[in-house]
C-alpha cells in the first residue's frame, strides 16, 4: 500500500463530477487500499478518490477512528455510492475535510441516510447510517459531485475559511 498525494482547496479536481467505475477490479481494490491508508496516516474518518486527484466516484471510511488517529475497526470502501433514503431530521455537525486543512465549521446534515453501492468485491450492497456515520457519508459523497463542506455554509462563514486558506497557503 502507499500513501497517496492530497489535493486541497482550491485544486480543481475538487471540483469536479466523478465519473462511475465500471467494475471494481485489482486496480480499484489496490487504489481503495492505497486510500483508506492515506486517510489514516492523515487521521481522516473518510476519504474520497477525487481528493488524491482521481476523478472517479470512490470512497472510503471508517468511523471508529481514533482520537489519535489509530485506525479503527471498521473500514468500509464503497464503489458508485448513491445515497437513496434521508432522513427528513437533521443534525448539525462540525466537519473538517483533509482537502481544507486546519479549518472546520458547523454543517447541517440528514440525521440518517441510506446508501447503495459497490464493495470491494463489487457486490451490491445498501447500508443504513444514523448521525456520525451518515454525516461522514454525505461528505464523502459531496466530494464525488465536486461539492465541499463549505458550500454548505453562509457566504460569510465560506468566505472566512476561504481567506483563512489563502493565508495558510501565503497566497
Amino acid at each position: 500500500m502507499a500513501i497517496l498525494k492530497l489535493y486541497t482547496y482550491p485544486d480543481k479536481i475538487l471540483r469536479q463530477k466523478c465519473e462511475p467505475v465500471a467494475a471494481v477490479t485489482d486496480d480499484i481494490r489496490r487504489l481503495m487500499d492505497d486510500m483508506l491508508e492515506t486517510m489514516y496516516a492523515d487521521k481522516g474518518v473518510g476519504l474520497a478518490a477525487p481528493q488524491v486527484g482521481i476523478a472517479k466516484r470512490i470512497i472510503v471510511v471508517d468511523d471508529k477512528v481514533s482520537e489519535d488517529g489509530e485506525p479503527g475497526p471498521n473500514p468500509r470502501f464503497l464503489v458508485n455510492p448513491e445515497i437513496i433514503r434521508k432522513s427528513e431530521d437533521t443534525i448539525w455537525f462540525n466537519e473538517g475535510c483533509l482537502s481544507l486543512p486546519g479549518q472546520c465549521a458547523e454543517v447541517e446534515r440528514h440525521c440518517a441516510v441510506t446508501v447503495r453501492y459497490l464493495d470491494y468485491d463489487g457486490k451490491e450492497q445498501t447500508l443504513d447510517a444514523e448521525e456520525y456515520l451518515a454525516v461522514i457519508l454525505q461528505h464523502e459523497t459531496d466530494h464525488l459531485d465536486g461539492i465541499l463542506y463549505i458550500d454548505r455554509l453562509s457566504r460569510l462563514k465560506r468566505n472566512i475559511i476561504i481567506k483563512k486558506l489563502q493565508k495558510q497557503s501565503g497566497e
